[in-house]
């Protein structure tokens, strides 16, 4: 075998590792960007779920709640405005900025169902209320695992 016949095939050899190496990696990102995505699907579908449970609570507690219908509406339009929220993030979820707002909206619908269930315990008939009861239940948020 001649030197230059020696090198040509080191040399094909080392291309071929780095194509292998390139197509590799181009492979993991490929799927680390699906992971990605099928996870924030995942929490997509969660608020989603979430966001058509509100307006059955408020149509359960309405009858009991008349006179305390700007809870009610402060409800609904955080649930509406973390709803459209929960949309612009969910057609870019890498965007920084949709989550921010995803986030500062799921923030103001928290308050607002928190005012609502804290009014809710003064109506003991409304408590009683199996359907509110399963509704309240289906809603509370567990706690994130790394908060204390």
């Amino acid at each position: 075998m001649t030197p230059i016949l020696i090198v040509g095939i080191v040399l094909a050899v080392l291309v071929l590792i780095a194509i292998l190496l390139v197509v590799g990696m181009y492979n993991k990102l490929v799927t680390l960007r699906n992971r990605f995505k099928n996870a924030y699907a995942q929490i997509d579908v969660q608020l989603k779920r979430r966001y058509d449970l509100i307006p059955n609570l408020v149509e359960t507690a309405k009858g009991y709640l008349t006179h305390e219908r700007d809870t009610l509406e402060a409800v609904i339009s955080a649930r509406n405005a973390a709803s459209s929220a929960n949309t612009g993030a969910a057609a870019n979820p890498g965007d920084p900025a949709a989550m921010q707002q995803l986030s500062s909206a799921e923030g103001v619908l928290g308050g607002a169902l928190g005012r609502f269930f804290a009014l809710s315990e003064a109506y003991p008939d409304l408590k009683a209320n199996t359907t509110m009861l399963n509704l309240m239940e289906e809603l509370e948020v567990p706690p994130l695992p790394w908060t204390p």
